[in-house]
């Protein structure tokens, strides 16, 4: 049975450029000269140093532990010795330093001792999402939710399909095709894994229409057990939400999670890490990253983690030219870099060299609709652009800011050049900040006034023991002059009239 696609609504047709990279076989980048490794490579809390500097470690030891149910841990990508925990330049549009774990590379690249879990089938579905937490699993495409958060979602509510993601729908990325074409056993048993832990009752993975090498790889390995898709190529489709809607006909709720309409979606590339994770017992220490645009050579790399970006760049045989700048991720979603010496993390799926853009005058909104009309979500781009330029951020929650998927489609089709993305992304800064600002004062409210119901405790209970205390003083003072009123009286009795005391002869 051939399932019926749907289609969702706004989405741009884009070219893609695919065919730059993703007909060559990827290349093992070199080991560098030292391995900076981010607590934060994921959504959630970042994770727990547990090597201290000095300490020699080798490659996939945990070096650094989850701290929550929302985190994941970091592992060493190589052996090497510590030789910094402190703040080192990150993956951020804005430049800033981030904690980071640094290793110096020994040369002999020698594995901790991993293991393998025993045939998945006759394990616990459980036990497959301790290991997929305890590898440091999250998701791989882009949006690093730790993985084994989502899966054991899947678990608490009846997953229904089990979708996994392999349509790159940004121009130039092709990582996750090339991964297709030389791992597709690893992804199609990852998806098997995967849709045991959470007990999937249907299994799909999805590859967008101009991926035939990657799809003719995966259809020699199906089975009855998993379906294979191939969607439109129509820019975002790759979206969560999008492909939701593409492939079952149904929608994501306002404020929603997929769970909610019993819908789980994993990427590629974290299905071939589940499958290496469960067979081989190995954490995530490296990924495929594509290295397109104007470069040299344009190539998909296999890149351990914490690997700067430079050292990708040169392996392209890309030096620095004036007038061009550098994306980490896609022309459409990417950050731009202010430094290459920033890591690869988890999340890094694609390095991009372009030209500088000529700076466009933002004009004034003329009202065209095109912005509405492009969007995904079906959302208000030009009321929420009016809102969150007014600093009406209430207003903006209102009209489901934090539904936007920064897409980007809204700017791209702007006539008026207005960079309508980044003022969703100052607006969302902004309330969160805020969030966590008033979290913190509530959370030190509620410590102040705890403080203070024990100290009035503790005065009430003080009082009370010095009351019973006067008390207990009262009345001994009280038996002692009764005592004494009863000594005084039988004394008197036994007195004789002369006051002596009277005898018996």
């Amino acid at each position: 049975m051939i399932r019926e696609l749907h289609a969702f609504p706004g989405g741009l047709p884009l070219a893609h450029y695919m065919e730059w990279t993703c007909g060559e076989e990827s290349l093992l980048q070199p080991l560098p000269a030292r391995i900076v490794l981010p607590l934060q490579q994921h959504i959630g809390l970042p994770a727990t140093p547990i090597v201290n500097m000095g300490d020699k470690v080798l490659k996939g030891q945990k070096i650094a532990a989850a701290s929550g149910y929302v985190s994941v841990s970091i592992h060493a990508s190589t052996s090497g010795t510590v030789t910094d925990i402190g703040d080192h330049p990150a993956p951020h549009p804005a430049g800033i330093t981030a904690r980071c774990i640094v290793i110096e590379p020994d040369g002999e690249d020698h594995w901790y001792d991993i293991r393998p879990v025993d045939e998945y089938t006759t394990v616990d579905p459980r036990r497959l999402q301790e290991v997929i937490r305890d590898c440091g699993i999250s998701g791989l495409g882009g949006a690093g939710f730790p993985a084994h958060v989502k899966i054991n979602e899947g678990v608490e509510n009846a997953v229904d399909t089990l979708i996994i993601n392999g349509v790159e729908c940004e121009p130039y990325i092709t990582c996750d095709d090339r991964l297709i074409q030389e791992k597709a056993s690893y992804v199609v048993a990852g998806t098997r894994m995967i849709g045991h832990a959470v007990q999937a009752k249907h299994r799909v993975i999805a590859v967008e229409s101009d991926m035939p090498a990657a799809y003719a790889a995966l259809a020699r390995l199906v089975g009855d057990d998993i379906e294979l898709v191939q969607v439109p190529a129509r820019y975002p489709a790759g979206g969560e939400k999008q492909l939701i809607q593409v492939i079952t006909g149904k929608e994501v709720p306002c404020g929603g999670l997929a769970i909610h309409i019993g819908i789980l979606v994993q990427n590629v590339a974290t299905a071939a890490a589940v499958y290496r994770a469960v067979t081989r017992g190995e954490p995530v220490v490296s990924r495929y990253v594509t290295v397109a645009g104007a470069v040299p050579r344009p190539r998909n790399l296999q890149v351990l983690l914490g690997t700067p970006v430079t050292d990708c760049l040169r392996t392209c045989g890309y030096e620095p030219q004036p007038g061009e700048r550098i994306i980490l991720g896609g022309p459409m979603m990417g950050q731009h870099l202010r430094s290459t010496d920033v890591p690869i993390t988890k999340t890094s799926n694609c390095i991009l060299v372009q030209q500088e853009p000529e700076p466009a005058v933002e004009l004034p909104c003329i009202r065209c609709g095109n912005c509405a009309t492009a969007c995904p979500i079906r959302l208000l781009p030009q009321q929420l652009y009016l809102d969150t330029r007014a600093g009406n951020y209430d207003a903006a929650r209102q009209h489901h800011l934090f539904d936007c998927i920064e897409c980007g489609c809204c700017s791209y089709v702007c006539p008026s050049h207005i960079p309508l993305v980044q003022y969703y992304r100052h607006a969302k800064s902004h309330i969160s900040a805020e969030e966590r600002r008033r979290d913190g004062a509530d959370h030190a409210r509620s410590r102040f006034e705890a403080r203070n119901d024990r100290l009035r405790a503790d005065a009430s209970a003080e009082t009370q023991r010095e009351s019973a205390g006067n008390t207990a003083s009262a009345n001994s003072e009280y038996v002692r002059a009764a005592v004494e009123r009863t000594l005084a009286r039988r004394q008197a009795r036994d007195a004789g009239p002369d006051g002596e005391t009277g005898s018996h002869d």
